[in-house]
């Protein structure tokens, strides 16, 4: 695991520099969850060996640091990943970014530009008011989801399926989750879907065939946006079907 100090939150972001050729593929979980933990399978898939690829762990989770006085909105987030960019001299990549790190892919895509040749997204956070989860947390003061809802939302999910968002959550800060989600709910403006429709790199959206229908796999192929289908999966691609997300994303850059 690799770390870059990043001077103005006075923190160290964790990210795991997979070696490779070709424009370096840089992946951005979602909310609870860590590249480190959700994207090795996906990173190992035939599809995808080969490439150069980055599995960022956002501040607040995974092996990053959890400083308690960073915003941890979705364009705080994007600007952390601009300094990964820099400080590693990337000239080009490509993006990936699911769900809520969907949001933080396009704020990133936006301040980087022309140097992001491919952005995909899986299932991502286009227009405020969060999702189920996200709003639920939003919901509860801050200090009450530190003091007890973060707790009872790790039990709550420990035993769904296999539990791997769960631990992801557990270990993740509770004040990070909590700031996530509320700025995923206040939403931005323009609207994520908005700065999506006018970022001029080719474009991907990525759905799991369990979430179809879905109004955003029906609108925006007719604003430029390629669709792809990860079959037998729901929004937890990662784990519900690596082999068909590594795939999607593989089109998506090739």
């Amino acid at each position: 695991m690799k770390s870059l100090r990043l001077e103005t939150e006075q923190a160290n972001l964790g990210y795991h520099d997979l070696p490779g050729s070709g424009l370096p593929l840089v992946f951005i979980h979602g909310l609870g969850g860590a590249s480190s933990c959700d994207y090795p399978t996906v990173a190992a898939d035939p599809a995808l060996t080969g490439r150069r690829m980055l599995l960022v762990d956002l501040l607040g989770s995974g092996f990053s640091d959890r400083p308690t006085d960073f915003g941890y909105t979705i364009d705080l987030h994007a600007r952390t990943i601009v300094q990964l960019v820099g400080h590693l001299g990337f000239q080009s990549i490509d993006l990936f970014g699911h769900s809520m790190g969907g949001a933080v892919a396009i704020a990133a895509a936006r301040l980087l530009g022309n140097r992001v040749q491919h952005l995909v997204l899986s299932e991502p956070n286009l227009a405020p008011g969060g999702g189920i989860f996200s709003r639920g947390i939003a919901e509860t003061p801050e200090a009450d989801y530190v003091a007890r809802g973060h707790d009872d939302l790790v039990r709550k999910f420990a035993g769904v399926e296999d539990g791997t968002w769960a631990a992801s959550l557990a270990v993740s800060a509770p004040y990070a989750v909590h700031r996530g989600a509320s700025s995923l709910v206040a939403g931005s403006s323009p609207t994520w879907g908005e700065q999506l429709y006018a970022l001029p790199m080719p474009r991907t959206l990525i759905f799991g065939s369990r979430t179809l229908p879905h109004p955003d796999a029906e609108g925006l192929p007719r604003d430029g946006v390629n669709i792809e289908i990860v079959p037998d999966a729901g929004h937890s691609m990662p784990w519900d079907n690596p082999v068909g997300l590594a795939s999607a994303i593989g089109r998506a850059i090739a």
